[in-house]
């Protein structure tokens, strides 16, 4: 014999036609543990600091021979060319890959699970 589960119902949101809580209220205030829109304002700021310092990372790598890891454990050389807005692929020169030497390609940002290179 099957058994009844009970269907938990969200209150309606801000907006009317969603359900959820309002950003405003004293329970999400609760669960954020602070003021909603300090704690927003705080976590921007990290965000763009931190993409500063990304953005710095790829100026200066720029021109440079860079080592990519990429997955299934795949290591390649290169000499960095460039990134483009959405960081979905980098572009790069002289690609060292098991198989030969690439004069350019594409890298897709979401198979290099990490890159490095070396500071003068």
């Amino acid at each position: 014999m099957p058994v009844p589960v009970g269907v938990l119902r969200l209150p309606r949101g801000p907006e009317g036609c969603s359900r959820g809580f309002s950003p405003t209220s004293p329970r999400f205030q609760a669960l954020l543990g602070g003021d909603a829109v300090t704690t927003t304002a705080a976590a921007q700021g990290a965000r763009a600091a931190l993409r500063q310092r990304y953005l710095r990372g790829l100026a200066a790598a720029r021109g440079r021979p860079t080592r990519f890891c990429l997955r299934a454990g795949v290591r390649v050389d290169a000499v960095f060319g460039a990134a483009d807005v959405d960081a979905v692929a980098f572009q790069v020169d002289a690609l060292q890959t098991p198989l030969g030497v690439q004069a350019a390609a594409l890298l897709r940002c979401a198979d290099v699970l990490a890159y490095s290179f070396l500071l003068d």
